[in-house]
């Protein structure tokens, strides 16, 4: 059977960017989406954050990339149309989706809610087909249809734009927060890196009662950190001396760092039975030091997004306590000059795509 192209794989009209080959470039580009099938919930994207992961995947650096990509995983609206069996959401209601948009939803991970472990979840852009055997493509688009499963609603008191980036940033630090038993009060939290993910997980920590600490190369990020995010003491981790006074005095810490870097100046800051959480996907290994570990009885562990259900807790968590990223919103034909500065780590601390306003039809 001959492979339908993307504006006619579906009968209902899409717009969005795409990236066609390793260049990463964006450009419009015509595609399709299905019509809205009986468990469906079909949206109007109206802001779609940027991930650090975006730019990876239209770069190709993990090598699985297909093309042509539209990216976008961060991905918010209000609801166009519902299917008949859909139970969860109404028109006209905000919602968002994250970094998957199916999986198996038979195996432990999906019955134990999951998904983000399914071995065959399928995620929102870029990685397997959908069951149907299309293309899955992301939030830099126009409209979005997904099971609705795989939809989370926003809280009318969250601002969409600022809301977005919990999709993923958000949950990628809440997710390990929670399950490492580092959410309660009183604990002392270190957070490696104040980028996308950190700022965020600063927010979170705190209002877990947390007492935070930043952990940053860049001297420069201190005032930020403290007064603008409300960390509560600084570390330049190139310091010697500042790290020294910092032995031992944290339960648990967050490293949300993609770039090589040691690990054995953290688990000092680690009190007996502290846990480093990697969240950050370095493209290198990491050396691993095991003494620190032996006489610490301490850990190092790693946790990727969240299934659907802790999405939605987080969500509404984060309603409760005012939390959204910090974000720079800009129109869609500056997408590849935000890829540029994403790239340098000129963003202070999220892009996000204002979709509905500036994604226009060729």
């Amino acid at each position: 059977m001959e492979k339908k192209s993307p504006e006619t794989e579906h009968p209902r009209r899409a717009i969005g960017w795409a990236a066609r080959d390793e260049s990463g470039f964006l450009s419009p580009f015509n595609f399709s989406r299905r019509e809205t099938e009986d468990e469906d919930v079909t949206f109007k994207v109206l802001y779609c954050g940027i991930c650090h992961t975006d730019l990876a995947y239209i770069k190709n650096e993990w090598h699985f990339s297909s093309y042509p990509m539209v990216p976008g995983h961060e991905i918010v609206g209000v609801v166009a149309e519902v299917g008949s069996k859909v139970k969860k959401f109404k028109v006209g209601e905000k919602v968002g989706v994250g970094c998957f948009v199916g999986s198996c939803r038979s195996c432990d991970h999906c019955t134990n809610n999951l998904e983000n472990y399914c071995p065959n979840s399928i995620q929102t852009y870029g990685g397997a087909p959908y069951h149907d055997g299309t293309t899955t493509y992301g939030g830099y688009s126009d409209i979005m249809v997904a099971n609705e499963r795989f939809v989370i609603h926003v809280p009318d008191n969250l601002p969409l734009d600022a809301a977005a980036p919990l999709l993923c940033a958000g949950i990628t630090v809440y997710s390990p927060l929670k399950y490492y038993d580092l959410d309660k009060p009183g604990m002392h939290i270190g957070v490696v890196g104040l980028g996308g993910l950190g700022h965020v997980a600063v927010k979170f920590a705190k209002a877990f009662g947390a007492k935070v600490t930043v952990i940053s190369t860049s001297p420069n990020k201190k005032d930020e950190a403290i007064q603008h995010l409300g960390a509560d003491s600084f570390l330049v981790s190139r310091d010697p001396d500042q790290m020294q006074a910092a032995t031992g005095a944290m339960d648990g810490i967050i490293d949300t760092v993609s770039a090589f870097h040691p690990l054995q100046p953290l688990l000092g800051l680690l009190k007996t039975n502290g846990k480093l959480v990697m969240v950050g996907a370095p493209d290198k290994p990491l050396e691993l030091p095991i003494l620190p570990l032996i006489l610490g009885r301490k850990m190092v562990a790693g946790s990727i997004t969240g299934g659907l259900k802790e999405t939605q807790e987080m969500m509404d968590f984060a309603a409760k306590h005012n939390i959204t990223a910090n974000i720079e919103v800009i129109p869609m034909d500056y997408v590849n000059t935000a890829m540029e500065r994403l790239a340098k780590g000129d963003v202070a601390y999220r892009f996000v795509i204002d979709i509905a306003n500036t994604l226009k039809a060729d």
